[in-house]
């Protein structure tokens, strides 16, 4: 068997076990094994084949790497849901007290109450969300 073969099936191999563990570290060694299939495949000695493959795969397993984890686990840029909520303007619908009372976050009504038990919120007043337990808002009024 040709040793350009060799290289390019161990390329497909480590392509295809890096589907399988999504750590971008075999990913890249098999672009190392691909590229010293091409040196291969125009007569490199075989010691040459080693350090094409040692080069390349250091090179993208220390440079390219780092880079594309970082841009997988970058934090998530927009809060959906209940996440959302939180740190919202909200406006008091009837009173709030520790024990509950209605608010209306973003034209949606929702149960409430006061996240300081000794606050008497009357309605009318605009408020701060800043937990949402359940389906409760736990708001401080906005000074």
């Amino acid at each position: 068997m040709d040793p350009w073969l060799i290289w390019l099936i161990v390329a497909a191999v480590l392509a295809v076990a890096e589907i399988f563990t999504l750590t971008a570290a075999l990913g890249m060694l098999s672009v190392a094994a691909l590229v010293t299939s091409g040196f291969t495949a125009v007569g490199l000695p075989l010691v040459w084949q080693f350090l094409v493959f040692t080069i390349v795969a250091t090179v993208s397993v220390l440079f390219v790497r780092p880079v594309a984890l970082r841009h997988m686990l970058q934090p998530q840029a927009e809060r959906f849901g209940i996440d959302a909520l939180v740190g919202r303007a909200a406006y008091v619908v009837s009173e709030v007290t520790a024990l509950g009372g209605r608010v209306r976050i973003g034209g949606e009504e929702w149960t409430a109450r006061a996240y300081d038990e000794t606050l008497v919120i009357p309605p009318g007043t605009t408020v701060d969300v800043i937990e949402i337990s359940g389906t409760t808002a736990l708001v401080y009024p906005r000074e």
